[in-house]
Formats: structure tokens, sequence, C-alpha cells
């Protein structure tokens, strides 16, 4: 099978939250609230049990511009999670993603601690942890995970990794031509996980 990966653009997201939408009715993930933190105009608020796709809202200080980026899991070369799993819920896909059988997950919490990402995590009232599955299902159809299908302006995509770190690459090329100097593409090759299977263009240092 071939390995797969996610590309979002965060110089091309309009925190519209289609993907959020999408991947919660997709995958029949239960709703957040309409709680208000006063901290954003984020309701969502982090990625979590029930928020597997999380559009953030960032203001600028001093500025009235605002930044989003659409937040996932990022499916690790070497996933903490399934590392320390101890009941096999946890297994790497054919697609090179990370995915958790909930019908396995015992609810002990070991997946929890050993995200170095604050990704995963456990239901209140069931236990089990939950996070991003990658759309598996959808994969196997041969279809395109529901968040990438909804995103209006096309800055979540999805493919072939080869394919996905190439179209980054050229990305940030571009940005950095149009003046845009702190593009750059967020992959995780150098760190502990090794890697991950959803690449991130992001502005800053």
């Amino acid at each position: 099978m071939t390995t797969t990966a996610f590309l979002t653009d965060s110089t091309l997201c309009i925190g519209c939250k289609a993907c959020e939408v999408a991947c919660k009715e997709w995958n029949d993930v239960p709703a957040d609230g309409y709680g208000w933190s006063g901290r954003s105009y984020d309701n969502t608020g982090a990625l979590g049990h029930s928020t597997w796709r999380h559009v953030k809202f960032v203001e600028t200080a001093g500025s009235p511009v605002w930044q989003f980026s659409s937040d996932v899991c990022k499916h690790c070369e070497h996933a903490g999670c399934l590392e320390a799993c101890p009941t096999g819920a946890i297994v790497r896909t054919e697609f090179g993603g990370v995915f958790v059988q909930e019908d396995v997950c015992n609810g002990c919490g070991y997946c929890v601690v050993t995200c170095p990402f604050g990704v995963i995590d456990r239901r209140p009232g069931d236990g089990r942890a939950f996070k991003c599955t990658f759309c598996y299902d959808r994969q196997k159809a041969g279809l395109t995970p529901a968040c990438a299908t909804a995103c209006p302006t096309e800055s979540i995509l999805f493919g072939t990794i080869e394919d996905m770190r190439a179209a980054a690459a050229a990305r940030v090329d571009t940005l950095h031509a149009r003046g845009v100097a702190d593009a750059t593409l967020y992959d995780a090759a150098d760190t502990s996980v090794g890697g991950i299977h959803s690449l991130f263009v992001l502005r800053g240092d």
C-alpha cells in the first residue's frame, strides 16, 4: 500500500472550520458545545477526545491581523502512543497512519501521557482513548479524508508522503519568493518522533 500524508498550509487557512465539521460528521465525533472562553473566537480550544481536527485562531499582538492553522494528529513515525499501548489497541495501518481500535482500548491512558503533541485523549464517561483516525475507512475505500475534501481553500492537501513533501517544499519556495521570509515546513524529521505524516507549512520563527 502507498504511504500517505496530510499537508496543512496555514498561509491558506481562512478559519472557516469546515475541516472540523466534516471530521465530526464523518466520524460521528461528539459535539464540543458552545462554551465561550473569552480568549478567542475558537470554541473548541484544542485537540482532544471530541476534536480530531482543530483550527487555531491566533491573534497577532498589536495588530488587527488574525492567523489560522488547522491542527491534527501527527501520525508519528516513532509513535509514543503506539509503543506504550499494552493491549495492542493502537496499530500502524498499511497507509502509515496510527489508528486506535476503540473496541480493543481498555482506557489505561498510557497513550495519553506518551504523546509528545498532546493529541490523544480519553473520553469522559467512556474512558477509552480517541484521536484522528486518518480517515482509515475512507482511505481503504480509495477516498480522501473528510477534512481535506471539505477545505474550500485547499489549505489541507492529501496524497503520498513523497508528493506532500514535494508540494510543501515548492510552497515554501513560492512564499519566500513573495517576501514571506518566515514561511517554513514542519515535519519533525529531526526529532525523537522521526518524522510525521501530517506536514505543516507555517509562519514564524
